[in-house]
């Protein structure tokens, strides 16, 4: 078998140092140009190239962020303002000279230990659960992490927003003329289990922040308007996709006022919404999340969330190993009831 060319043997075609060869890949400037460009020559010509992994072991940095996920892995790709997050940390892999590493999880007992097996040097967390083990394993990891939307925790860097305060001024803008409320709601528990309940039979405290502080924001608004929480419908989807948005509007349908109102926690949920009920509930208000483009041409009245600045802010928080930082993100009202 042939012998694997090592490092060593680049040198010796260079006539330099073990040293100066090394330096040629790990700190470029301290080498000569000249002399760069020999070593490059002499590693091409044996088909040389350094490994990473030992590169990682020997310097402690694998030049890696990870990016942990708490859902399929292809949310990442297929929800709009997902894949905006994920573009913001990008921007600032680029700036740095990082990599992008993504790593997903499966609600199951092994995914602390998947997640702190990766090879990265910091973590970026998509907003999960109070009681996700991910969150306390992550927390007393030395690599430093942010989170984007919380929950906040110790040791995590957090950027967020005032989800609750958004919440009760988008449903009180919604309610103002005496329309009868119904809710699609984000997951209330790890298990994801969609169906139709009402706000009878709705935990006071979920424990996904995002989705707990814009519950509270709505409760809150349909008592002020007064009107009767424990009997708003409210429809729990799995997953924030359009598809979860029109099949929970097909449980709400007959629960629903000619006069009425959906407050759904995402633009798309909304827009799934409005592809359902559209025709058959033409005088309905849509109220979303996100300010996306298509839900403003559809006429969804919707709260700013710019993802894409969340991304970069936890990436920034993350390199600079600011374990304390935080950062709340402005928010406002986009839209305008008919």
């Amino acid at each position: 078998m042939r012998r694997r060319v090592t490092l060593k043997d680049v040198a010796d075609r260079a006539g330099v140092s073990l040293m100066t060869a090394s330096y040629t890949f790990t700190r470029p400037s301290r080498v000569a140009a000249a002399t760069r460009e020999r070593v490059h020559q002499a590693a091409a010509e044996l088909g040389y190239h350094p490994d990473p992994v030992g590169r990682a072991l020997k310097y402690g940095r694998t030049h890696q962020l990870g990016v942990v996920f708490g859902e399929h892995l292809a949310y990442a790709f297929d929800d709009p303002q997902a894949a905006q997050f994920l573009a913001g940390v990008a921007e600032v892999c680029v700036e740095e000279g990082l990599g992008l590493s993504l790593i997903p999880t499966r609600g199951d007992d092994a995914d602390a230990d998947r997640v702190l097996s990766a090879a990265v040097d910091a973590f970026v967390l998509w907003t999960t659960s109070e009681d996700d083990p991910v969150l306390a394993a992550v927390a007393g990891d030395p690599r430093p992490a942010a989170i984007q939307g919380g929950p906040r925790r110790e040791g995590i860097a957090c950027v967020t927003q005032d989800d609750h305060a958004a919440a009760l001024a988008m449903a009180t803008l919604g309610l103002r003329d005496g329309r009868s409320p119904v809710v699609i709601s984000f997951p209330l528990d790890r298990r994801r289990e969609p169906g139709l309940t009402s706000g009878a039979h709705v935990p006071e405290r979920v424990p996904f922040h995002v989705t707990n502080a814009r519950l509270n924001g709505f409760r809150e608004a349909v008592a002020g308007a007064g009107l009767d929480w424990a009997g708003t419908p409210v429809a729990v989807v799995a997953r924030n996709s359009r598809q979860d948005g029109l099949d929970a509007a097909r449980l709400l349908a007959p629960h629903l006022a000619a006069h009425g109102v959906v407050m759904a926690m995402s633009d798309e949920l909304a827009l799934g919404a409005r592809q359902a009920l559209h025709d058959s509930h033409p005088g309905l208000v849509y109220l979303g999340w996100d300010a996306s483009q298509e839900g403003r041409r559809a006429g969804i009245v919707s709260v700013t969330n710019p993802l894409r600045e969340q991304g970069r802010r936890c990436a920034e928080l993350a390199v600079k190993d600011d374990r304390r930082g935080a950062a709340e993100i402005p928010w406002t009202i986009v839209g305008a009831l008919p």
